[in-house]
């Protein structure tokens, strides 16, 4: 799932943070694969729109077509933005709009704190060049002196990610299904 978690993006300000993420059923894994903090300088007209411009580009080399965005407050009309940028540019994209209503401590545990305590949140490498780890060592949920943008945005990746169904027992049963039929 690729889930961004926006805000102004100005260089003193909560960081506006896109972030991919890959789930492995057959190991219930987490795997956080990239992670961008957008920036733009203080004096841009558009923020939003050079925003949008970032996360095109960060779609496109991952060849992704589908992203989550979250509407909370001021980037109610970001989807729209987005969808404006991307025709421009000539690259489909579609966009789920996302409203939190919990409280951004409470996201942040419910979804990474399972995964970190059982061994099955990983990260790809290019991960430790951002400062997503300084977030995670920094962080309390009391709160404090450090960002959680980028962990927020992991929350927000993860939550979106499907829940797998297993059976309740240990034993699977086959089904066969009647395929002779005629249309």
């Amino acid at each position: 799932s690729l889930y961004w978690d926006p805000s102004g993006g100005l260089v003193k300000a909560d960081s506006s943070v896109c972030v991919l993420v890959y789930k492995d059923d057959k190991n219930r894994r987490a795997y956080i694969h990239d992670i961008r903090y957008l920036t733009v300088a203080d004096n841009d007209m558009h923020p939003l729109a050079s925003q949008c411009e970032i996360v095109l580009e960060f779609m496109a080399r991952h060849n992704l077509r589908k992203i989550a965005i979250e509407v909370n407050g001021l980037c109610n009309s970001l989807p729209e933005i987005l969808r404006e940028v991307a025709q421009k540019k000539g690259q489909g994209v579609i966009v789920q709009r996302i409203t939190n209503h919990d409280r951004k401590e409470k996201r942040i545990l419910d979804s990474i704190e399972p995964l970190l305590t059982t061994g099955r949140l990983w990260c790809h490498e290019r991960i430790q060049g951002s400062p997503l780890l300084a977030e995670m060592l920094g962080w309390s949920p009391l709160g404090g002196p450090g960002h959680d943008d980028g962990l927020d945005a992991v929350a927000g990746a993860l939550r979106l990610q499907p829940m797998p169904v297993r059976s309740l027992t240990s034993s699977f049963r086959t089904i066969k299904a009647k395929t002779d039929f005629k249309l």
